[in-house]
Parts: structure tokens; C-alpha cells; sequence
């Protein structure tokens, strides 16, 4: 029986790390600020709900909490917010307000810090864990992004990861980045990527995700992934 946990969890990317990671007789612990639709639906994964907003800097420890002494197999840190207007013609560093920007580097790197520090204990009892860390291409050098915070907070995660695994080294504690492009979260998993094709080709299904993660948490101890770049097909800037 595996044991994984899951931030940002209610829809999205999350939902479908939740939906399409665990086996049968796995327990997922799900973090989100609102309850994730599908816990109503009949299944052999035993999912549990940890109610915390990721901007609150007692989030981590309300997590650590709830999980209490269980050990932990992976730690999938999936957060993601952005400015007002953001990857569009209308967005405007002058007009974003301080608040937004610390709310933005809360979740998306703040968050990641302490969670990952909180829950130490609990992956450091599994026999082969992991710490992945859902990144961006806005956090890649190049890019070309105009969104300050966001891509501040990107890049920082990737910063975040390095330095992290390099602690985590002789625990022999696998601490990987995997940095998506435009998603289509707007299919749910279950569709299969031949529907987020259809809707847009130019997005990355969540199933490709899915199935990336699925591959760094089946290896063993003695690899090390430090990074992935996913750009989509179809990003000529990538």
C-alpha cells in the first residue's frame, strides 16, 4: 500500500494526480480549500481530505497534523496561482497590487518550503520517497514571461528543489521538478488525453502529467531526476 499526498487536489492538475496516481488500497491524503467533487464517488483508494488554504502559513502544520505519524511515500506539491489578467494582452505589473504578489509567492513557493519541511518526518519512514514538486516553463531561462510574481515564484520553486535535494541527498530522499506548459484542465482526467487533444492541441493533457509522475515515483532509490521540461508540441517558444 502506497501513501501519497496531494496539494491542490480539488480540480485541475491536482484532481487528476488524485484520480489517476493511487492503486487500489492506496491512501491519498488530499489538501485543498474546498472539498474535491469527487470523494462522493465509489472507490478502492481510501482518499482523505485535509481542508487548508496554502497561503496561510499555518497550512503546512495543519497538514503535518492531520497526517500525524503516517509515513509518507510521496509528497506531490501542485500549486499554481497568477496575477490578475495574467498570459494576456491586459495584464500590467503596475496595477498588481502588493497583496496579490504575496499571496502569489505564498502558495507557489512559500507554501512548498515549509510543507516539505513539515512532513520530513513522515517520508523519511518510507522505504523509496519522493518530493515532487509541480513547477512551470515560466520558470525556465528564456522564457519570455511578462507575469512578475508568477514567474518569480516559479522560478524559485526550481531553486527550491535543487538546494532541497542536496539536504535530502543522504536520506537518499528523491526531490524532482517537473515544469509543465499550458494545460488543458479543462478536461477531466477520465475523458483521456485524445479529448484535451481534440479541445486543444496546443495544451498538455493532464494524462501525460499523470503518467510522468507515475514514472518518477516506480523508480528506485538509486536514480536521481532532478528536472523535467514539458513543454507542449506546439510551443514554438519552448
Amino acid at each position: 500500500m502506497a501513501e501519497l499526498l496531494i496539494t491542490g487536489a480539488s480540480r485541475g492538475l491536482g484532481a487528476a494526480l488524485a484520480l489517476g496516481l493511487p492503486q487500489v488500497g492506496d491512501r491519498v491524503w488530499l489538501v485543498s480549500r474546498s472539498q474535491p467533487d469527487y470523494l462522493t464517488q465509489p472507490s478502492e483508494v481510501d482518499r482523505r481530505w485535509i481542508q487548508a488554504d496554502l497561503a496561510q502559513l499555518d497550512a503546512a502544520q495543519n497538514i503535518r497534523a492531520a497526517v500525524g505519524a503516517a509515513p509518507l511515500d510521496a509528497l506531490i506539491y501542485n500549486a499554481g496561482i497568477w496575477e490578475t489578467h495574467a498570459f494576456g494582452a491586459d495584464y500590467n505589473f503596475a496595477t498588481v497590487t502588493p497583496e496579490e504578489t504575496v499571496r502569489i509567492l505564498s502558495v507557489n513557493l512559500t507554501s512548498a518550503i515549509v510543507t516539505a519541511q513539515a512532513l520530513l518526518p513522515n517520508l523519511k519512514q518510507a522505504a523509496n520517497p519522493k518530493i515532487i514538486v509541480i513547477g512551470s516553463t515560466s520558470g525556465l531561462e528564456n522564457h519570455r514571461g511578462r507575469e512578475v510574481a508568477y514567474v518569480a515564484s516559479k522560478f524559485g520553486l526550481r531553486g527550491m528543489v535543487h538546494a532541497l535535494r542536496e539536504n535530502l541527498r543522504p536520506d537518499r530522499i528523491g526531490v524532482t521538478c517537473i515544469n509543465p506548459g499550458t494545460i488543458a484542465t479543462e478536461i477531466p482526467y477520465e475523458d483521456g488525453a485524445e479529448a484535451a487533444l481534440a479541445y486543444d492541441d496546443r495544451k498538455i493533457p493532464v494524462q501525460d502529467l499523470v503518467a510522468l509522475t507515475q514514472c518518477v515515483l516506480r523508480l528506485s532509490r538509486g536514480s536521481c531526476v532532478k528536472e523535467i521540461d514539458v513543454p507542449s508540441m506546439m510551443d514554438e517558444q519552448a
